[in-house]
């Protein structure tokens, strides 16, 4: 049994000045005595939420060995990113549920793409006939290594991931890549397993389909048109638009134009309208959550900068807080301060909605009921 410890402050965002206890990881409301104080004033938040993250890809690939994963989930937590929903790995992370100094991990298991239309190595490939019985599997804890893949069969996936639109080196362009009928069987058949299904998808022409079919959560959705904000709006679906890593887009541009010159042209177009097209689906009330999209170009660490760059596109700033933390913790089920929570929390010494910068250093970060090392 560790310490128990004290916290007063304006907990966020119902900005009740209040005293809370933690023991065994664990808040309560109900006095401690003998309880250590580590904060006696300022702002206190749910931990940070990075809702679209890879612990288990890096620049070069896929990432297997313990050491580096454990250190990319430190750098999350270290960071506030206190719950990580990881969109998407090629590794078993499962030992990070047993460290003290690593983020709960919501996972998705590993995108599910077709063959030579994701980043090598990283995705189960399979044909669209084969796309619902693969992602139940997924769901349900059937396990991907029933379908080639090398992650542990017999885990149950919250969400499944799947890859909506990549490049096509035959056409020389971004294509969708399931059919309608495909994607409706699939998505109803992760439904029904009780799982929910994000997708990651830049273009316009693959959204139309994915909203109809019902899925969860579109990742980045750069291709929103108007009219497509109004769909996904009314679908009740949410947006996780990585905005750091839609930064990349000019430069994956410039590397692919000499080959593929339209696919580039494309997604310079797609960056110079995307922080409009991600502003309209605020406006238009789609569910908008922050995701850095951490591993391959955008280092871990990095979900204070997500924020902020939520507020510079243009939610206020208590929404972009409540994005990446309160907002996305009720989301993905998980509790905020609350009685008998779990003790994940940050303690700011000013009211970070006044200045978002202020969550880069926060006086404390709780994690599993003890303090994180500043």
């Amino acid at each position: 049994m560790t310490t128990p410890l004290h916290v007063r402050g304006v907990l966020l965002p119902n900005e009740e000045q209040r005293d809370l206890w933690i023991v065994d990881g664990h808040l309560t409301f109900e006095p401690v005595p003998g309880a250590e104080t580590i904060a006696a004033g300022g702002w206190v938040i749910p931990g940070l939420v990075d809702a679209h993250c890879h612990i288990g890809l890096g620049p070069h690939g896929p990432v297997h060995d313990p050491a580096e994963l454990h250190d990319q989930a430190r750098a999350d937590a270290a960071a506030g990113a206190l719950l990580v929903r990881d969109a998407g790995s090629p590794a078993d992370t499962r030992f990070l549920d047993d460290e003290d100094d690593a983020p709960r991990l919501i996972r998705c298991g590993k995108h599910i793409a077709r063959p030579k239309r994701y980043s090598p190595n990283t995705a189960l490939e399979i044909e669209p006939p084969e796309l619902a019985e693969v992602v139940f599997r997924e769901a349900s804890g059937g396990g991907p290594a029933a379908v080639g893949g090398d992650t542990p069969c017999g885990e149950a996936h919250p969400w499944v991931k799947l890859v909506g639109d990549w490049i096509d080196r035959g056409e020389g362009d971004m294509t969708p890549l399931w059919p309608a009928d495909a994607l409706r069987e699939a998505v109803g058949r992760a439904h029904a397993a009780g799982a929910r299904v994000a997708v990651h998808v830049f273009g316009e022409e693959a959204l139309p389909d994915l909203i109809d079919a019902g899925v969860d959560s579109i990742e980045h959705g750069t291709g929103l048109t108007e009219d497509l904000v109004a769909r996904l709006a009314d679908s009740g679906a949410a947006l996780v638009p990585t905005l750091i890593n839609l930064d990349n887009f000019p430069d994956i541009a410039e590397s692919a134009r000499a080959k593929y010159p339209v696919y580039a042209e494309r997604m310079v177009r797609l960056h110079g309208t995307a922080r409009a097209r991600i502003r309209a689906a605020y406006e238009a009330g789609v569910p908008i959550y922050c995701g850095t999209d951490a591993g391959g170009g955008i280092a871990h660490g990095r979900v204070v900068d997500e924020i902020l760059a939520l507020h510079e596109t243009g939610l206020p700033a208590e929404a972009a807080l409540g994005a990446g933390s309160w907002a996305a913790r009720d989301w993905l089920g998980q509790p905020t301060l609350v009685e008998g929570a779990p003790a994940d929390l940050l303690v700011c010494d000013t009211d970070p909605r006044a200045d978002l910068a202020a969550l880069h250093s926060p006086l404390r970060i709780v994690l599993r009921g003890r303090i994180l090392p500043g």
